[in-house]
């Protein structure tokens, strides 16, 4: 008889707490999932996705039309112009909060009152597979439990993570500038809170089983408004322990398979996403042995791919790409270009050379883009993420600066991150092409609103309705290329992949779906020069009929020459 969610559960929190009798402890988050002790949970290596997911990333308010809330003028764009190309869709944090756009989370059972209602969520997850962020590791400082935290009260009164300010915290992993520690005052005296991003972000202590306990009561609460999908926040931070980097602990990965062994028995269909921008073999870890992530961000394909396209070559994305390990069934990668944060830098940590890092933020500097720093253990900053809108920063080269070249680069970027094992995942802003919103950063004093412009609905319709507006250009495009894909079994998102070797200037690898019964070769020109190859180096079954899936062009002579313009892209299939 397989073992039941209780004795798995126990095995989990023995690592995590060792000091406590975990019983009680599992029965209470069995007790605040709705899950019986014997429950069985879902079949090993089960893949809740398939080729036709592609995942919409937007703020619950980017979009907006006068005199109704956002969640509903979101609801509608959706239906009326992605209904066909989306299904699943990330709105980023639409609680009430205090700052960073959503989070700095000061209730995580409501929705904000500008935004809509929790009415307006449940009807978009009734069409659309919905993910939600789970901003585990921090809590607004204008929170109640933090009010309750300097009242001394409950619940919230040891809910938040303290430290001695006369220790050593120089190991300590930061992905800001900011002091890490806060000095606050309590009705007990003065305490020094725990700070990863900002003062009014403080982290939790999951060394209290209580914050535990409250978090997957919130998750059952979001299952049951329809949440499918759960985007883990800066979870790599989730455990702390002074004297150590205080990132990626072993209680920090104890910690997701709770919730993995938790959500998967209540709700076998939902899945757990961690955010993780970090170096990519750390952020590998995450996978676990296929029990913790389901799905991991591939945090490193968005500053390779716009290095490659801008530099024109792409010798460090096909070395990472053959480096890359083929997801184990019931895990898989999210894959991205952009996002409503910056392009991080900390995974190009071993991929990039300092030099090739400088070039590229040289690059995205000349482009509009800016520069956020992280604070190293010596006292020193280092470049953390380039933020810039994805259309900006594709909008020249590295040798040449900006040319003609921009949307047919976009499209490559995009055309190569569909193609690739995982899911594909677009920010609403790349997919409508929008540019740098310098205002908005000047308006919010913060870098990364640079890429956080909102629309209004009537002039959005109006430029996607253009034939002559960029927006409406790479919409259409975009959108022709998705709905291709997602009719192609060899794009499964844990499908075979291989790298192809046709030189620097010419990216390409290979798919096969699970059933063996069709391939495509995805080869793409990354340079602004028109590109030549033999047919004969792919390797074409003479046997076989291939066809550009994005050209109809069918290859008669395999024994001839495939000639690419700048930034092409082929899906050879046979089929």
């Amino acid at each position: 008889m397989s073992e039941g969610v209780l004795q798995k559960l126990m095995g989990v929190l023995d690592q995590i707490y060792p000091a406590l009798d975990t019983r009680w402890l599992a029965r209470e988050l069995l007790e605040g999932m709705g899950l019986a002790e014997d429950a069985i949970g879902p079949p090993a290596h089960q893949n809740n996705w398939d080729e036709s997911d592609i995942l919409l990333i937007t703020y619950a308010d980017t979009i907006q039309e006068a005199g109704e809330k956002p969640l509903r003028t979101l609801h509608r764009f959706l239906d009326d112009c992605l209904r066909e190309t989306i299904n699943c869709v990330h709105i980023l944090p639409f609680f009430p909060y205090s700052s960073d756009d959503g989070f700095s989370v000061m209730d995580y059972r409501a929705v904000n009152e500008s935004h809509g209602g929790w009415e307006d969520i449940r009807a978009i997850s009734a069409e659309y597979r919905l993910m939600a962020d789970l901003v585990i590791n921090h809590m607004s400082a204008r929170s109640r439990w933090f009010e309750n935290f300097r009242q001394r009260l409950h619940p919230g009164k040891d809910y938040f993570f303290e430290a001695d300010p006369a220790r050593d915290y120089s190991a300590v992993v930061r992905p800001r500038t900011s002091p890490l520690l806060l000095a606050v005052q309590t009705e007990e005296g003065e305490r020094h809170v725990w700070c990863t991003f900002s003062e009014d972000q403080v982290d939790l202590n999951f060394a209290n089983p209580q914050v535990l306990v409250e978090f997957v009561g919130i998750i059952r609460y979001y299952l049951e408004q329809g949440v499918r999908l759960f985007r883990l926040d800066a979870v790599a931070f989730l455990w702390k322990e002074p004297g150590t980097s205080c990132i990626h602990l072993q209680q920090t990965h104890e910690l997701i398979k709770v919730l993995r062994l938790l959500v998967e028995h209540h709700s076998p269909e939902a899945i757990l996403v961690t955010e993780t921008n970090v170096p990519n073999r750390e952020n590998l870890t995450y996978f676990g042995n296929a029990n913790e992530a389901h799905v991991i961000y591939n945090f490193s394909l968005p500053p390779l791919l716009i290095n490659t396209l801008v530099s024109g070559n792409c010798r460090h994305l096909k070395t990472w790409l053959m480096s890359m390990p083929p997801a184990q069934m019931g895990t898989t990668y999210l894959n991205f270009i952009a996002s409503h944060d910056g392009i991080g830098m900390r995974p190009t940590d071993g991929l990039l050379t300092d030099e090739e890092k400088l070039a590229l933020i040289a690059t995205m500097e000349q482009f509009g883009g800016k520069v956020s720093f992280r604070r190293l253990g010596n006292g020193s900053n280092q470049p953390y993420e380039i933020n810039i809108a994805l259309w900006d920063a594709l909008k020249g080269t590295e040798q040449n600066g900006p040319d003609q070249w921009q949307l047919q680069r976009f499209l490559c970027a995009h055309t190569i991150m569909l193609a690739l094992e995982g899911i594909p995942a677009f920010y609403i802003h790349s997919l409508l092409g929008t540019g740098n919103d310098y205002a908005r950063a000047e308006h919010t004093g913060r870098l990364r609103s640079i890429n956080r412009g909102q629309w209004n609905l009537e002039v959005l319709e109006q430029e996607l309705a253009s034939p002559l507006s960029h927006h409406s250009q790479v919409f259409t495009r975009l959108e022709e290329r998705i709905r291709l894909r997602r009719r192609q079994p060899a794009f499964h998102p844990n499908a075979t992949q291989f790298t192809l070797h046709l030189g620097l200037k010419i990216f390409g690898f290979w798919r096969q779906s699970l059933r063996r019964d069709q391939s495509i070769f995805c080869i793409h020109n990354i340079t602004d020069e028109v590109q030549q190859i033999s047919l004969a180096d792919i390797n074409l079954i003479g046997t076989e009929q291939w066809r550009d899936l994005i050209s109809g062009e069918t290859m008669a002579d395999l024994s001839g020459c495939l000639t690419l313009k700048p930034y092409q892209c082929v899906w050879l299939s046979n089929r």
